[in-house]
């Protein structure tokens, strides 16, 4: 089974003052790069997250690359060329989402592409809003 890793999972993985970190980090203890993926964009939006949170649980650039460093060991790298962005961006806007939801709707699209079984996010409700076909896949770790 392929599982996809949502950004707010890692981030809570990867804080152990988080109140999610023990079930992310049991569920990204278990991934491989057979059975997890993570989107190119959670990449960025981990270390982006990462190195502006509030003190004293904003780390050093150097120690995000270092979360960053771990996920792509554990997970597949999924990405999207120009026409996918450009296709889901179409969708998005035939469904009338708008603001930041289309990041989420990215990473859905990354799912999709991934074949992935289950994605895993602790924003399950924005998720089944956007792909209300993959409800039974978006769940919390």
């Amino acid at each position: 089974m392929i599982a996809l890793f949502d950004t707010s999972v890692l981030v809570a993985a990867f804080q152990s003052r988080h109140e999610h970190h023990a079930p992310s980090l049991r569920a990204f203890s278990r991934a491989t790069k057979e059975t997890a993926v993570c989107a190119g964009h959670t990449l960025a939006e981990l270390y982006s997250v990462a190195t502006r949170l509030p003190r004293p649980y904003r780390v050093l650039p150097e120690h995000a690359l270092v979360l960053v460093d771990q996920v792509c060991e554990r997970t597949k790298i999924v990405t999207l060329d120009g026409e996918d962005y450009h296709a889901m961006i179409r969708r998005a806007a035939m469904e009338r989402q708008s603001g930041g939801r289309i990041y989420d709707a990215l990473l859905l699209a990354c799912a999709r592409k991934a074949k992935a079984k289950k994605i895993y996010t602790w924003n399950t409700r924005h998720f089944r809003e956007i792909a209300p076909d993959m409800a039974e896949r978006i769940a919390e770790p």
